[in-house]
């Protein structure tokens, strides 16, 4: 019998379902983790996230594998490059932004020591478990931060998902195979 998982899950799709069980709020504090989860959450702003996790690896080749160095240097030919990609979101606006977020990224793991450290001065280290919303005070104080540094496409409903990617909240369906009580 096939395992239950979480409503959202389009269960046809094999690469949705691997990132559902092996990814999904599962904790993850690498800064180059938060980094591609980031610049990827940012481009799911109007779309589905399974349209941009189906476009995660041609991302990877066209972001230098997320190398936030290179990401930064990106001038107005890798921009042109860019937004000719076929295989990505090719939306201007968010290209820039994913540019400027990725500098503001830097200097924001610089200021606290990590990306990771930044989000937990939030978070703090417990994971918080809750299911149905998609904002809360949590991602409204972590957006409306990074909007003051400067950063894009980032709104409460986005930062939302990206602490569920990253594992600072779990929310698995109680019906899923994953999911785990308070």
């Amino acid at each position: 019998m096939d395992k239950k998982r979480c409503a959202w899950c389009n269960t046809r799709n094999p690469v949705y379902v691997a990132y559902h069980d092996n990814e999904w709020c599962q904790p993850n504090d690498f800064d180059q983790y938060l980094y591609e989860m980031l610049i990827l959450e940012s481009f799911q702003a109007g779309l589905s996230w399974e349209c941009v996790l189906n476009k995660r690896e041609s991302f990877r080749l066209a972001y230098d594998h997320f190398d936030i160095d290179k990401v930064c240097a990106y001038d107005d030919a890798k921009i042109t490059q860019l937004l000719t990609n076929r295989d990505i979101i090719r939306n201007r606006r968010k290209i820039d932004a994913s540019i400027r977020n990725s500098r503001i990224f830097k200097d924001i793991a610089k200021e606290y020591g990590s990306f990771s450290n930044y989000l937990k001065s939030f978070a703090g280290e417990e994971i918080l478990y809750e299911t149905g919303k998609t904002t809360n005070p949590l991602s409204d104080a972590i957006s409306a931060d990074l909007y003051r540094r400067g950063m894009r496409f980032v709104g409460s409903t986005i930062i939302y998902s990206y602490l569920q990617a990253t594992g600072f909240i779990f929310s698995h369906d109680e019906e899923c195979f994953l999911y785990k009580g308070k």
